[in-house]
């Protein structure tokens, strides 16, 4: 098992791009919007991944920023959505939920590491 996934913010960011995936797949949004959401979601992922395989602690803050700040920026593309009529309330306060705490939790690990 690689460190990565060990860590509960990874397995998280995991389940939350998988729920995006399923999103996308049943709405309706523009080229632009899908990919630019679907790459946003992707890299929280990602960047938590690769920041946990650098060896230092700068390194590794570093990837857990980007993919916080990847986190924020899907928060801004539902909230696009969400003004377009796109996507319900509901729907709408739990990718926010969701992000919130993913956003906490990279947060605490950021701080944990300087």
């Amino acid at each position: 098992m690689f460190d990565f996934e060990k860590l509960s913010v990874y397995q998280k960011a995991k389940r939350y791009n998988k729920n995006v995936a399923g999103f996308l797949a049943s709405t309706k949004t523009d080229r632009t919007t899908n990919d630019q959401l679907r790459r946003a979601a992707f890299s929280i992922m990602l960047n938590i991944a690769e920041g946990a395989g650098r060896f230092t602690n700068a390194d590794k803050r570093n990837f857990y920023v980007i993919a916080r700040g990847s986190a924020f920026e899907c928060v801004a593309i539902f909230d696009y959505l969400k003004d377009c009529d796109t996507i319900e309330e509901t729907q709408y306060t739990a990718f926010y939920h969701e992000l919130e705490e993913i956003s906490k939790m990279l947060f605490a690990l950021i701080k944990s590491l300087k």
